[in-house]
């Protein structure tokens, strides 16, 4: 134990002084995970798009189709500009971007619902954002509804006059509550998932950094080259633990906190569950450093690997309706199982043990990568530096 505690010793003092005397490390612990989380938070927000201006082309002009009119640009989402004479003038202004939607009343709207037909309107959606299409899309779905139900209550009333008692307002409520995300925002709903992202890129390119640094610089290899490869990654692994403490506290509650993105879970057991996807992702790090041999190298690592744990994760598409190469890569990846449980626990308020499934994987995760991390620092990373002292100064 002496002999452990010695060698510990000995191993944390030199990682600490390699990541804190060198700038490039610090960026990534430091600066990456402060300021990525607020970029990104202000790119999106305001959470949803309101007002999306739309023009309209009445072939009808009836007191019917300018109440639809008037009941769109009553909602929140949609804002209607003005007419066009026809669908060719609307389209010149959606291909200025005057406008982002087209609404076309068909001639006979008003007098097909006074015979009790369908009346049909069409409504033309330019892609080019989906929040656009979204504000759209349920804005003209709840005043149709609302619309559907007045209609459908003054046929009631006309048929049987007093039934209007039972038969006033909306015969079918529809009230749709977004669990987790209140007001619906794109902000809300992917926001959670980078964070838990942004902490796994900047340890795994920290500790990366510093593999680099060793095989540039070997001389400042020290205790590494021959003390015990398990008590070097305890000693190594501890340093960047307590180098994160601050971003990880910061990111997982602060940056929710200043946004108000959903905060329902424990702070406290939140960063239980991450601590195992940290040590995964520092044991990841080390197996980095084995294909690592400059630092600069590590830039185009992050360059590649951002677009791919960005997919992997399930943010931009479900993780059930992945083959299954993709689906076992995914698995492989800490910040899948890291956002997957950080969702549950912070926007839903589910406990750690309701978030077992993912935090058992973490683990599993965590003793796998710590045994691949052995193997390549024993058999990789030690020799490689001692080649460099004994090519740079002849000293095996």
């Amino acid at each position: 134990m002496k002999r452990f505690f010695k060698e510990y010793y000995s191993e944390f003092l030199r990682e600490f002084n390699l990541v804190r005397r060198n700038q490039g490390i610090l960026v990534f612990l430091l600066l990456l995970p402060l300021a990525y989380p607020l970029i990104y938070s202000l790119i999106y927000n305001p959470e949803v798009v309101r007002d999306v201006p739309i023009v309209v082309v009445d072939h009808d002009r009836t007191p019917k189709s300018r109440e639809l009119v008037r009941r769109l640009d009553a909602t929140q989402g949609i804002k209607s500009i003005g007419y066009a004479l026809d669908l060719s003038e609307a389209r010149k202004a959606m291909n200025e971007h005057k406008v982002y939607g087209i609404l076309e009343i068909p001639e006979g709207f008003d007098r097909n619902i006074g015979r009790m037909e369908e009346g049909n309107a069409v409504m033309y959606c330019e892609m080019s954002l989906l929040l656009r299409y979204k504000a759209i899309l349920v804005g003209c779905t709840d005043v149709m509804l609302d619309m559907g139900a007045d209609i459908t209550t003054e046929r009631i009333e006309s048929v049987a006059p007093l039934a209007e008692t039972i038969a006033t307002g909306d015969l079918l409520g529809i009230s749709n509550v977004n669990m987790g995300n209140i007001e619906g925002g794109f902000d809300s709903f992917i926001m959670p998932g980078v964070l838990i992202l942004i902490l796994q890129q900047a340890l795994m390119l920290a500790v990366g950094i510093c593999g680099g640094t060793l095989r540039e610089r070997p001389e400042l290899g020290g205790s590494i080259i021959q003390g015990s490869i398990l008590t070097s990654m305890i000693a190594r692994m501890s340093v960047f633990l307590i180098f994160m403490i601050v971003p990880t506290i910061y990111v997982i509650h602060y940056v929710p906190l200043i946004f108000r993105f959903p905060m329902a879970g424990n702070v406290f057991h939140e960063l239980m569950f991450i601590t195992p996807m940290l040590i995964a992702t520092i044991f990841w790090g080390f197996i980095l450093q084995g294909i690592v041999r400059e630092r600069e190298s590590v830039f185009l690592i992050w360059v590649v690997t951002s677009i791919i744990f960005l997919f992997l994760s399930g943010l931009t598409w479900p993780r059930y309706a992945m083959s299954a190469p993709w689906l076992f890569l995914s698995d492989c990846v800490p910040a899948t199982w890291g956002l997957e449980g950080f969702i549950r626990m912070n926007t839903n308020g589910a406990s750690i043990a309701q978030a077992g499934h993912d935090y058992i994987h973490l683990w599993i995760l965590t003793g796998i990568y710590g045994v691949l991390a052995y193997c390549v620092q024993r058999w990789v990373q030690r020799p490689a530096i001692r080649y460099g002292l004994k090519h740079n100064n002849g000293i095996v």
